[in-house]
């Protein structure tokens, strides 16, 4: 019986996994239309994803600084995308997480385990928690991920070294 069990959960990820190959995505926009972290990559400029919840503290004290780095960079060389896993059940409060952050930058939305599987299927390593940054090069790549705040000067000067453009500072 423990047998029987064990092969069900092992078929159940092979399906997910063979899912998400086949280009099913954890993720919806707020209209609940399916999209993927890849739709918004391989363009041309840097994607810096943060990965929130509503009622993170974190990613509530740093949501501001994300919105003013996505309206600095969005015309050059970067933008912001946000995922909040939040999950369907709480897409409310994510949508209010939104409005009081005024965040001039997509956001999608999944359900925490799927959206932990995916992390890990992506970046190989466990999930940590949120806020969480993902960041992809101009060419879709994933170059970096974080758990945890990371302040936007950083990513700018991480985008600064990758670009070869490195500044006096950096």
């Amino acid at each position: 019986m423990k047998r029987l069990a064990m092969a069900a959960l092992a078929m159940a990820g092979c399906m997910t996994l063979q899912a998400q190959a086949a280009g099913d995505s954890p993720f919806t926009d707020f209209a609940d239309q399916p999209r993927t972290i890849e739709s918004f990559t391989g363009d041309g400029k840097w994607l810096v994803v943060m990965i929130w919840a509503h009622d993170c503290h974190v990613c509530n004290v740093e949501a501001e600084g994300y919105a003013h780095f996505h309206e600095t960079h969005k015309d050059t060389d970067a933008r912001m995308l946000g995922i909040s896993m939040d999950g369907q059940a709480k897409k409310a409060e994510a949508e209010a997480f939104i409005e009081r952050h005024d965040l001039p930058f997509p956001n999608l939305i999944g359900d925490p385990g799927a959206t932990m599987r995916h992390f890990m299927q992506t970046t190989g390593t466990s999930f940590r928690g949120t806020p969480t940054i993902l960041l992809y090069d101009p060419d879709g790549t994933l170059t970096a991920a974080q758990a945890g705040a990371v302040p936007p000067e950083s990513i700018e000067k991480f985008i600064a070294r990758g670009s070869g453009t490195a500044s006096a500072s950096g």
